[in-house]
């Protein structure tokens, strides 16, 4: 049984076919498409567990695609993007996108963080791991992976939902960037910090910005009275 579905998309064939030699070698099942209108239609018909997304794609852009999946899905999306692409790496990580790795990319260092991707969304609900954290204003409750702010019901992607679980879980301590990126990218993360600002951004506009503190040249602090 495959580990899990992969989507591809890129218009360089070899590509392609590099990742998904890698991927199936993992034990992956994976689909590929070569622009943005195949990319679509194979994201509805196989509904992967993660999709691989060039920015730069014939007929439709990766950002096009990303903004058209965010409408139907919180499927996880790695961006792939160039060196001198800053600026839509950005852009991608504000429209919705997960994670984005740079070309040229080493395979493994893909492998790696599909690997830890797929580690983080398949861990099963229920038994003695699933926690409900109660706070004065916020709970979040794992097994139906929901969070409440003043008894609203939130809409939080995958990984808005993981950050926040984390800092819950520390609440009062304060976690630097990489120990963010270790616990909830996975062990092998090999990025830049940055993605955790654009997230925790995320987060705070749906939050409000009481909760989670900055604390300037070292990270993140969640800040709220526990209830037991």
């Amino acid at each position: 049984m495959a580990r899990g579905k992969i989507l591809i998309v890129d218009d360089e064939e070899d590509i392609r076919d590099l990742v998904k030699a890698y991927l199936e070698k993992e034990g992956y099942q994976v689909f590929e498409a070569e622009d943005g209108t195949g990319a679509l239609k194979s994201a509805r018909t196989t509904n992967p567990d993660i999709v691989i997304l060039d920015i730069m794609l014939p007929n439709m852009s990766g950002l096009e695609v990303l903004s058209a999946l965010r409408r139907e899905s919180d499927v996880y999306v790695l961006m792939l993007t160039a060196k001198t692409e800053e600026v839509d790496k950005l852009v991608g990580l504000n429209m919705g996108a997960d994670d984005y790795l740079t070309k040229p990319f080493s395979p493994r260092v893909l492998v790696a963080r599909v690997n830890a991707t797929m580690r983080r969304l398949t861990m099963t609900p229920g038994g003695d791991n699933n926690r409900v954290f109660r706070f004065a204003h916020i709970r979040l409750d794992e097994d139906s992976h929901r969070v409440w702010v003043d008894d609203e019901l939130l809409d939080l992607t995958a990984m808005e939902f993981d950050l926040l679980r984390t800092l819950m879980a520390h609440a009062g301590q304060v976690l630097t960037r990489e120990q963010l990126l270790e616990q909830v990218w996975g062990m092998n993360y090999f990025g830049e910090t940055r993605v955790v600002d654009v997230h925790i951004g995320h987060i705070r506009k749906k939050l409000g910005d009481r909760f989670i503190t900055t604390v300037w040249s070292v990270g993140y602090r969640f800040e709220d009275e526990r209830v037991e």
